[in-house]
């Protein structure tokens, strides 16, 4: 790693670390409990280049590599989990622009996106076809110079607030095995497009999570990925990745924080004549929250690390997503417990951190499906 490169990591770290700290904290409360949109917070992340993080320097981003990504997320999980959302989806629409879109194609949308003067998201999840990708009924049929898509999609993050979308369509709907007919489309808000209804949420609120509709949506020849038909599974599993990436970072970053609020509480809180950090029981629970942490950030790090190799990592990735995001669920339980009743009350943050943890077990590819994406890349790792 290059000097320039640490430097660089070290900035924007320290300023996202401030921004958290100044701007997010005093407002996450309200933001959340109300369901409010964070529009100034995401403003102020559109100026921060946040949009572009890992988009290269020559189409305007960051060019930041995905170590530095993963510690961005981590730092604003740790002040609120939701604020990730924007950027989140969006990055996923970038990499899989940066790593399979035409030249033409890149010139033109990775640096509105980078600059987040059009922000996007991910097209993808159906009622019927979320694991089960292949099973999607969203169709698009070529007509003249455009495709004209019908069908919805649902669980869609920045669906009312974005303006792209990387849209996964099937392209031919006969051909055997389904995934093969998959293309992916890059879809902007227009006739057509409508957001149906937005999906009232446990946790990860504030964000808007929606459901979309396409009803003889036109979407130009040209905004086919690659230009090439049937691509679009492929393209979409390796953007992924970058997802189980980001969805690691955030599990790492909410665990931290419900961690560091159950050290210092139990530095406080006195029974029986002593802090409660006194006694055995809590000391264990501290010293078991704190090594996952550690373990689930390096399975992150390093699946970040060989994301920049420009190798496939379902396995890295998968791991990194199912072990941080079971650990966060565990430890913010635990934080809780270690708080007593008031962890249960909303003068804390705490129930926040809880009710925010199941996304991560279910989003970005639910942790079962995560065991059969490991399983599958181990026995091809071990054939015999």
């Amino acid at each position: 790693m290059t000097q320039e490169l640490q430097e660089a990591r070290a900035q924007i770290v320290a300023t996202v670390r401030d921004f958290v700290q100044r701007d997010v904290l005093p407002k996450v409360s309200k933001y959340d409990e109300e369901d409010i949109y964070p529009e100034d917070l995401v403003l102020q992340m559109v100026e921060m280049g946040l949009f572009g993080i890992a988009v290269p320097e020559e189409y305007g981003g960051l060019g930041l590599d995905y170590t530095t990504f993963a510690m961005i997320f981590e730092e604003l999980a740790k002040g609120w989990m939701s604020l990730t959302g924007p950027i989140g989806t969006h990055s996923i629409l970038t990499n899989v622009l940066k790593n399979h879109a035409t030249e033409e194609q890149k010139k033109q949308w990775l640096p509105v996106l980078a600059k987040g003067e059009k922000r996007g998201g991910l097209a993808l999840t159906e009622s019927n076809a979320g694991s089960d990708v292949a099973s999607m009924q969203t169709f698009a049929v070529k007509d003249g110079k455009d495709y004209v898509v019908n069908g919805s999609k649902l669980w869609i993050t920045n669906g009312r607030h974005g303006s792209v979308y990387l849209l996964l369509a099937k392209t031919d709907r006969d051909v055997r095995p389904a995934h093969k007919g998959i293309s992916a489309f890059i879809a902007e808000k227009g006739p057509g497009f409508n957001v149906s209804r937005d999906i009232i949420k446990l946790g990860y609120r504030g964000v808007d999570t929606c459901e979309l509709t396409f009803e003889d949506f036109r979407v130009p020849v040209e905004n086919l990925v690659g230009g090439v038909e049937g691509r679009g599974f492929y393209q979409v599993m390796e953007g992924l990745e970058t997802g189980r990436i980001n969805i690691g970072a955030r599990a790492v970053g909410v665990a931290t924080a419900a961690f560091e609020a159950a050290i210092r509480y139990s530095q406080q809180r006195e029974t029986f004549g002593k802090p409660i950090f006194k006694h055995q029981v809590i000391q264990t629970m501290l010293a078991d929250m704190a090594t996952k942490i550690q373990a689930a950030r390096l399975l992150v790090y390093d699946a970040a690390a060989k994301k920049d190799s420009g190798n496939r990592i379902d396995l890295e990735a998968g791991m990194c997503k199912l072990f941080a995001s079971e650990m966060c669920a565990e430890v913010t339980l635990d934080a809780m417990r270690i708080h007593g009743g008031v962890g249960f009350a909303k003068e804390l943050p705490l129930e926040r951190y809880y009710r925010d943890a199941p996304l991560m077990i279910i989003g970005e590819g639910t942790n079962e499906i995560q065991k059969i994406v490991i399983a599958r890349n181990l026995l091809k790792q071990y054939s015999i």
